[in-house]
């Protein structure tokens, strides 16, 4: 009798954590929560405060507190960096890089740890003189060990 219901409780510990999602890789594209995201200028003159290799970039991410504080400054230079607990996730943002265009990020897909910022933007022909628009976005980081620039093109994310 005893036996019973600690062979229930068993059964019932794998079901709940094949349930739970897995930071493994999967070649099965998984959108990830956004947990927060902002749509506003970046001055093309602070493009150096990106992360370094990510300045001339469509797409980016910020793993830290001190590089999204510097980005931040310079983004909404009126308002205090918004909390982010970069233990546990990352920034990931998309930019215009040759019309000014409006944007803001759609989704962010994991798949085999790679991920990709989708963004929709506005059209126009209004070349990028001294401000760029630029969304950024909250995801979480379990998983994820790059990210893609283009077809054929990643960066680490650390």
């Amino acid at each position: 009798m005893i036996r019973l219901p600690a062979l229930l409780r068993a059964i019932l510990l794998i079901s709940l954590a094949a349930c739970t999602p897995a930071a493994v890789e999967s070649n099965e594209p998984l959108d990830l929560p956004i947990a927060a995201s902002w749509s506003g200028d970046y001055p093309v003159a602070a493009l150096d405060q990106l992360p370094v290799g990510q300045q001339q970039n469509r797409a980016g991410s910020i793993g830290d507190a001190a590089t999204f504080a510097r980005v931040w400054q310079n983004f909404k230079p009126a308002e205090a960096p918004p909390a982010v607990d970069f233990a546990q996730n990352l920034v990931v943002y998309s930019r215009n890089i040759d019309f000014y265009n409006r944007t803001n990020i759609l989704k962010v897909t994991l798949t085999a740890g790679v991920i990709e910022v989708l963004a929709m933007e506005t059209m126009s022909a209004r070349p990028i003189e001294q401000l760029a628009a630029m969304a950024m976005a909250v995801v979480p980081r379990a998983g994820v060990k790059a990210l893609r620039l283009d077809q054929t093109t990643t960066v680490p994310v650390d």
